[in-house]
């Protein structure tokens, strides 16, 4: 698979919804995490994330204008342990329960399926990174559209290589129905340190729609993070 770069990924797709970039550093010294949002109508544009522990939440930026929080308002990042969890909704506390209890990440996505906003049936994605840097991603779709078939698609990579990381994302792009994303998540380059990492996806994901970033660089040889929220909606 051809490396591509994050800019030109993001330039190409207009819409790509909800995505995760797991990954290592360049100088192979950080597990590298993002997870962005965006949102095409008032109530999905009308979000920031917020610190919660170790994790982030989403919360609604005014109250008054929150029509309905089911599918926007959820944890998209917790830990556990030295496993962090980042995904699109609230499969992050299954995973999470699941874990505590001794049982996989594929258990817990093998109880739950993708969203059940008709017409697209927005995709749940989610991953989770280890102490030494490996990682898992998942993609759980409705097959073409069908919302009697879902398709659970599991991506283990446990020698990540340095500068490199992997992208999913619920949607190929814009439409209506929104086209759920396809194929195995996608190469991408991983450059600089955090701030150059997270400015690069922020500056490059489409302005009217983009909503907030989260990024977090975990020291492999410490555990200790970095971490960077940018909200589009400025508390």
């Amino acid at each position: 698979m051809k490396t591509q770069s994050i800019e030109s990924n993001l330039i190409s797709n207009m819409y790509p919804g909800r995505g995760i970039i797991l990954g290592r550093s360049a100088d192979g010294q950080n597990a590298v995490i993002a997870y962005f949002i965006m949102g095409r109508s008032e109530n999905s544009r009308n979000r920031v994330f917020v610190e919660d522990g170790e994790g982030i939440r989403t919360q609604a930026f005014d109250p008054d204008k929150l029509s309905d929080p089911s599918l926007i308002i959820y944890s998209p990042v917790r830990v556990l342990g030295h496993t962090t969890i980042v995904t699109n909704g609230d499969q992050t506390d299954t995973i999470y329960e699941f874990l505590q209890a001794g049982k996989t990440f594929e258990a817990a996505l093998r109880t739950r399926t993708f969203e059940p906003d008709r017409p697209n049936y927005t995709p749940r994605v989610s991953g989770i990174v280890e102490a030494d840097g490996s990682y898992l991603l998942s993609i759980l779709k409705s097959a073409n559209g069908n919302p009697g078939s879902v398709q659970r698609l599991f991506f283990e990579y446990a020698s990540p290589v340095s500068g490199e990381g992997h992208f999913i994302h619920t949607y190929q792009g814009d439409g209506s129905p929104l086209p759920s994303f396809e194929g195995e998540p996608t190469l991408v380059g991983i450059s600089g340190d955090i701030d150059t990492f997270t400015q690069t996806i922020w500056d490059n994901l489409f302005s009217a729609n983009k909503v907030s970033l989260f990024t977090r660089f975990i020291s492999l040889k410490t555990g200790m993070a970095e971490t960077r929220i940018i909200n589009k909606n400025h508390l």
